[in-house]
Parts: C-alpha cells; structure tokens; sequence
C-alpha cells in the first residue's frame, strides 16, 4: 500500500519501503537509525481510517544500543552545570513556540484528535518546558551550619539514564512531562512512544538537537511489548517512568522495580462528578460535557462517571442539550483505532441491555468525506448502577455513565468504592459540601466547579490509589526527587572551634 503524509517530519527520520511506505527509524546516538527486526506495525490516520507509515518492533538488541549511546553521553552532561544545560530548554521551548502549528498537525495526523485540543497539548508541553527552565532556581543546594564550625550541604546529582514510556492519547504532551525535568536535571534519557503514535517524538528529536542537545543524550526506540520488556530489564537504565493502561502500569512496575529501578507508573481513572441540585446549571453542563468528551474521552482525567445527587433532573437535561452540540469530525475528534470505537460501542449496548437509558446516543457515528474514520459521537447513559461494567471500567472514550445518590454521602461513597484514584471534581455552589468533598473524596487532584482539574504548573500530575504506581508524582517540583538523588556533605574546617555530639 503506497501512502504519503505531508505532517511526518523529514526524510532523514524515515525510510521508504519497496511498497512506498514510508518506515519510521528510531534515534540512537544523534543518529536515525534501521531498527534490527523484521516486524513492523501500520500507523493510521484514526481521522480517516488510512495508513500513513509503518513502525518497527524494536528489539533488545535496539535497547541495548540506545542504552549504550545514554550512558556515553552521560558523564559530559551530567557534569555540565545545569545553568548550561537549561539553556538547550531554552530554546526548545521557542523552537515549540515557533513550530506550534506543525506540532499539532502531527498531533492530529497520528491521534486524530480536532486542531485546538492539540494545539492545546503543545501549548502544556511548552508550559512544562518553561518550569524544566526554572530548575536552577528550584535545586539550588542547601547549607546550614549545624554547629559551631561545622557546616551541612545537600546537592542534587542525576540518576543515570532514565527510559521513558508513553501513551497513544497524548503524543507530544506526555513525553514532555520527562524529558524536560529529567534533561535539565542532568540525566540521559531513552523515550518509547506508543507504537500507534510515532510521529510527534521524532519531531520532538529533531527540534532538541537543533537547540542544541548534545548527541546520545536523547535517544528514541520504537516498538511494542518487547521493547517495553527490555527498558524494564536492562541493567544500564537507573529510573523509568510509565503512562498508560493500569493493568500494564501494574506489570511494567513490578518488573522495572524487580531489577532495582526507580520506577513511576500511571495508570487509567475512572473519575467522578459529584452533581449537587444547587450547582450552576449552565457551568455544570458545559464544563461536564467538555469534560467527558474532551480528546474523545481518550484522557485520563476524563469525566466518565457523574453522580447526581437528589433532584439534579435539570442540570442532566441541560448536560443533554449540550452534549448533543459536540459533532464527530467538527468539535469531536476520532477515537483512535477500529479496535477502540468497537469495545467503546459495546460498553454502551451492554449498559443499555442491563437497563440503562440512553439519554444521548453516539453508536453508529458516520462522518461525510470520511466514512472510514474511527468515530463514537457523545453518549450519555442514564440510570447506571454502580455495579455495571461501564460504572466501574475506564471506557476511554466520549461516554458519561450517570448514576443517582440523595446525599453527598451516598454519592462519596460511590467514588471511593472504584480502585481508581486520578481525579474527582464536586459541582456546587456550597463552600462547606465543596470542602466536604474535597477532603473526603479518595483521589490525588480534585476540583470544585471543574471538570479537568489537571494541576498547572509548578504543581505536579499524579493520582492516587490504583491510578499511580511509585513515589511522587512526573511533573512539577515533586519530579525533581525522582530524577535526582541527595548528596549530602559535613564539613569542618576549624579544628579551635568547641568540639560536642554534632563534630
């Protein structure tokens, strides 16, 4: 099959088959390299259901030469002072500024989400760029003197070389959550993009190395299980992180920390709007709807479950008649396989068939000029219990399970029932049951009238319970215990000062 793309980036980064299409290489060493295997896997266009290149199912073998590559580059950067190696983020961060627009196109090639939300992506990846630019400030070393002459110092030291495995839902964004902070900090790092979303890393390789990002310190192996299998094996990579499914974030945790790693692992969520009657009927609505079908619902912080509790008919109404203005291919972009849109599909038919009502139906969603894309339109599904299938699994896509409570309580109780722990949002007009809530709700980042609370910077992304797997969260100042590790120093000098317990 012959397929061309005007977004992937340049030739150097791929390969052009016998069959013309174009095969991605991985990057090693500053170089794009074939990767040693015989196995590849199509990359589509979710958008329009079409392949648009093919990439490779790395080996241990291509592990074992990014590592390599990581740990010659190491000592040179780990021992530059890091007011020289922010300077390199920097100008990442305006070559992300200069090239935005491009960013997102690649973004919305390979994911298939609409132009603002993946606009909206690089925009985070620039933000968490701008705080890896304060780090200087944040990790400057501390000295205190703890007794007469003697003198205490902590001074942050990388780890190594670090891997770094990410999602499909957010090809550029969540890369960016490491590889700014863990850089900066002076560590090596080898990147696993999903394999059903390649394009944006290699972009992002070719704008770190023209700001100047030494050769080796960056390094990028595709491919599936194995190459995830070996990050986690391999005895050269000191720390990983990880964003995905909880099943696999499970699985890459026990295995990465089984060989000694630091290791940091984000699951899936089943978040949770609690719906008060006294809520703002018209804020309510808009920010759930957006909420549930923001990136398609391919989004960890996601709205997926809402629990409205007493007579809160009219803020569901006006969440219907809001729902029903988000249209596939216009303000709702694709989900991102066939594979996707059919169990997303089957969730909703098997609510219905336990006695839910379908309030609002996406099934069946068609778009014209691109009838083969992957598209499941907004659902809302009414008289859900919390025992169903689709109350209790993360549905990954632009579905909104309700579910009924006559008292925050009753509601509470149901949100900390899930094993999930990412996010919960309450929505009501009462300071007292918005503390309430907040206070009570089992999840690492809540909001008050909010449906997305992702934190901004320099506060950091994590959940809680089975949404993270490790210590500390990946961005913010909490990612700087991660990919670094505390020296400390005692120092004396004056052998006439008085000598106690402390010298």
């Amino acid at each position: 099959m012959s397929t061309t793309t005007l977004n992937i980036p340049t030739q150097s980064t791929t390969s052009t088959g016998s069959n013309g299409t174009r095969t991605i290489l991985n990057y090693v060493g500053g170089k794009w390299t074939e990767a040693r295997t015989s196995g590849f896997l199509p990359v589509m266009n979710p958008s329009i259901g079409k392949q648009i290149a093919s990439v490779p199912l790395s080996t241990a073998q291509d592990v074992d030469a990014a590592v390599r590559a990581a740990q010659a580059a190491f000592p040179v950067w780990s021992s530059m002072p890091i007011k020289e190696r922010v300077q390199v983020f920097f100008r990442y961060k305006t070559l992300m500024e200069k090239h935005a627009q491009e960013l997102a196109a690649l973004v919305n090639e390979e994911n298939g989400k609409i132009m603002s939300e993946a606009m909206a992506e690089i925009e985070k990846s620039i933000e968490v760029t701008e705080f890896a630019c304060s780090l200087p400030q944040l990790i400057a070393g501390e000295t205190l003197e703890v007794s007469k002459g003697v003198e205490c110092r902590i001074d942050r030291y990388p780890v190594g070389v670090v891997a770094c495995i990410t999602p499909f839902n957010f090809p550029n964004m969540v890369p960016n959550w490491t590889i700014p902070n863990a850089l900066v900090l002076g560590n090596t790092m080898i990147l696993k993009p999903s394999e059903l979303v390649p394009l944006s890393s290699l972009r992002i390789a070719e704008l770190l190395k023209e700001a100047g990002l030494p050769e080796g310190v960056f390094n990028i192996v595709h491919g599936g299980q194995a190459a995830v299998e070996a990050l986690c094996d391999n005895p050269g990579i000191h720390a990983l992180t990880f964003v995905g499914s909880t099943k696999v974030a499970k699985l890459v945790y026990i295995r990465a920390t089984s060989h000694l790693k630091r290791a940091m692992c984000l699951g899936g969520a089943k978040n949770h709007l609690i719906v008060l009657p006294d809520a703002h009927e018209e804020m309510t609505a808009t920010n759930v709807a957006a909420s549930m079908s923001g990136c398609a619902g391919q989004r960890c912080m996601a709205a997926s479950a809402m629990v409205a509790v007493g007579a809160s008919d009219h803020i569901v109404r006006r969440l219907c008649d809001e729902a029903k203005k988000i249209i596939p291919g216009k303000n709702l972009g694709a989900v991102i396989s066939k594979a996707a849109k059919e169990r997303i599909e089957r969730y909703i038919t098997e609510a219905e068939q336990q006695g839910a009502r379908i309030l609002v139906d996406g099934r069946g969603a068609k778009v014209e000029g691109k009838e083969e894309g992957y598209y499941v339109g907004p659902t809302v599904i009414d008289n859900v219990r919390p025992d169903m299938k689709i109350a209790q699994d993360e549905v990954f896509g632009p579905v909104l399970a309700i579910m009924r409570a006559q008292t925050v309580e009753e509601a509470l109780k149901i949100e900390n029932a899930n094993p999930y722990g990412n996010a919960a949002s309450v929505f009501t007009q009462s300071g007292g049951v918005a503390r309430y809530v907040a206070e009570h709700a089992s999840a690492g980042m809540i909001g008050v009238n909010i449906g997305v609370p992702v934190p901004r910077e320099p506060f950091s992304f994590g959940g809680w319970n089975e949404s993270k797997f490790g210590a500390g969260d990946i961005t913010g100042k909490s990612s700087i215990e991660f990919f670094t590790k505390p020296k400390k120093t005692t120092t004396k000098w004056n052998p006439e000062s008085k000598v106690n317990w402390m010298s």
